[in-house]
């Protein structure tokens, strides 16, 4: 069978329209060239792909065929658009799909040290949770991720930064007023003096406390801005990484509790079927100087 991709594009096309017209409307092609085309890929395959001459209902075969073209037109417009993206990539882009504290935590330095040799390349950076950061990297929708995960996890992926988690609360609040009292030690239990203000990274406690907080909270953020910003007006505390808190914040503070110790690993991946273009390439290895 002598199969081509404007055969398949042609049928997938006549095949979802209904008709040549309609479809030879679609491809910009006279219907006596999408006739021809059709007729090629019929002759190619040895039996009939539709039941009539109106081409408005597929046989059997013809279902499965058009299965089978659109994953062949799928996968080729996948490859164009990556090999486009090489072709440009001296200038390019690179997308990162990031959570969101690595914004504060890690990004500002890898950007800083990428753009040393690379001031003209778009970076494009979405904050997202770990869950969606790997479907984004497994759907081509971002080029590097990076993602939280606990010391405990059994992954291969490159860890970049490993950072300990504890509570962030308002220094007006009565998590402030308990630490004040030199007998109270710091815990997880403190949680329980302030509303929590949920955010992914509570799941990494393996403390009952919290996970009974977690299922009653009734507020919750992704954004490590929005965090705070919620804490310092008093709205309650959450669970963020020692240095979420930059310099000069106001009204916020931190507590490690070690009941347990929690650690936070920061993991960049990418996918492993896939080459990066060189400067993504050059932006995966700023992320680790």
């Amino acid at each position: 069978m002598a199969f081509k991709l404007e055969m398949l594009r042609v049928f997938k096309t006549v095949a979802e329209k209904g008709s040549l017209a309609a479809a030879a409307e679609e491809l910009h092609r006279t219907p006596a060239a999408v006739s021809m085309s059709l007729t090629q890929m019929t002759e190619s395959v040895g039996a009939p792909l539709f039941e009539t001459d109106r081409k408005n209902r597929l046989t059997p075969l013809g279902r499965l065929v058009l299965q089978e073209c659109h994953r062949a037109t799928d996968t080729f417009d996948r490859c164009t658009d990556a090999i486009e993206r090489h072709v440009l990539a001296t200038a390019g882009t690179v997308r990162i799909a990031a959570v969101p504290s690595a914004a504060v935590s890690l990004l500002p330095q890898a950007i800083a040290t990428f753009r040393k040799e690379h001031a003209d390349v778009r970076l494009e950076i979405s904050d997202v949770d770990s869950a969606a950061v790997r479907r984004r990297i497994q759907t081509d929708e971002a080029d590097i991720g990076i993602i939280s995960a606990t010391p405990s996890e059994a992954h291969q992926e490159d860890v970049i930064l490993t950072d300990s988690l504890g509570i962030v609360y308002s220094e007006n609040g009565a998590i402030a007023d308990a630490l004040r009292d030199p007998d109270v030690h710091p815990a997880w239990e403190l949680l329980s003096l302030e509303p929590l203000i949920a955010n992914p990274l509570c799941e990494m406690i393996h403390h009952p406390l919290v996970a009974d907080h977690l299922a009653r909270c009734t507020l919750q953020a992704r954004s490590t801005t929005a965090l705070l910003a919620f804490v310092q007006n008093g709205l309650g505390a959450t669970v963020l990484p020692s240095n979420a808190i930059t310099s000069g914040m106001a009204n916020v503070d931190f507590v490690q509790p070690d009941n347990p110790t929690v650690y936070r690993e920061l993991r960049k991946i990418r996918h492993e079927e896939k080459h990066l273009s060189p400067v993504a390439e050059a932006f995966w290895d700023a992320l680790s100087a």
